[in-house]
């Protein structure tokens, strides 16, 4: 049997950020034979630099279309990603608080998936992905499984092409379950090349990574227990 054609793929729309998650499951989706869509945001994170990093993954995976959007959650504010607050730095992940941190930004997946609702539903796409976990990742309550089925039967009901049953939209977390070690090694299965990517909230002028921040640590937490070596630079390594 021969491969479809790009023009016969299904097409899905994937969110984007630079980051390992993100990255881990652009491959999943190519690997499932979807032509790809890739959706970045560029909403006043301080570390704006994952967004490189997005363009530099976005190209390897060979996407159909990148785009970026502009969103400025500054207005907002009420994040250290967004505000003036600093990033908490912890020496070790037993450190990470066990209530929700200031790095969480108010209703972002909320505001990213509604996005990529809109871009699916004008390239005739049913499907989007996530890299949401619900297993190492910082207690944001938008990355649960709950939080993921109750927006998909939001998505089916506010949609033309859900009311006109033209296909019911699926919103795909496959990393739902599984922890930061397992995410790499299936990556490294689909050939992801993490230097590519990146994750740390308040990296360096030069961009190296902190070594200290929520999502530096389990970064770091999921490559020693996968037995790899993390291929980004640290400025604090721990």
């Amino acid at each position: 049997m021969t491969e479809r054609s790009d023009i016969e793929k299904k097409k899905a729309v994937v969110l984007l950020s630079g980051g390992v998650d993100s990255a881990t499951v652009l491959a999943i989706a190519g690997q499932r034979g979807f032509s790809l869509y890739a959706l970045s945001f560029r909403y006043g994170q301080r570390h704006s630099i994952e967004l490189d990093a997005a363009g530099r993954i976005a190209l390897r995976e060979g996407v159909v279309r990148h785009l970026t959007v502009d969103i400025d959650l500054r207005l907002i504010g009420g994040s250290a990603l967004t505000a003036d607050i600093a990033v908490p730095k912890h020496g070790a992940v037993e450190e990470l608080p066990k209530a929700i941190p200031v790095t969480y930004v108010p209703a972002r997946n909320t505001i990213f998936l509604s996005y990529a609702l809109a871009w699916a539903e004008v390239i005739g796409s049913s499907d989007i992905f996530i890299g949401v976990n619900a297993l190492d990742y910082s207690g944001y309550p938008d990355c649960r499984l709950e939080y993921i089925e109750a927006y998909e039967r939001m998505a089916n009901l506010a949609t033309k092409a859900g009311v006109e049953g033209r296909g019911a939209l699926k919103i795909h977390a496959p990393l739902i379950a599984l922890s930061k070690a397992q995410i790499i090694r299936r990556g490294v299965e689909l050939g992801v090349d993490y230097s590519l990517t990146h994750s740390c909230y308040d990296p360096d002028a030069n961009g190296a990574s902190c070594g200290r921040c929520d999502s530096c640590l389990l970064r770091l937490k999921g490559f020693r227990e996968a037995g790899l070596q993390d291929p980004v630079r640290y400025s604090q390594k721990r």
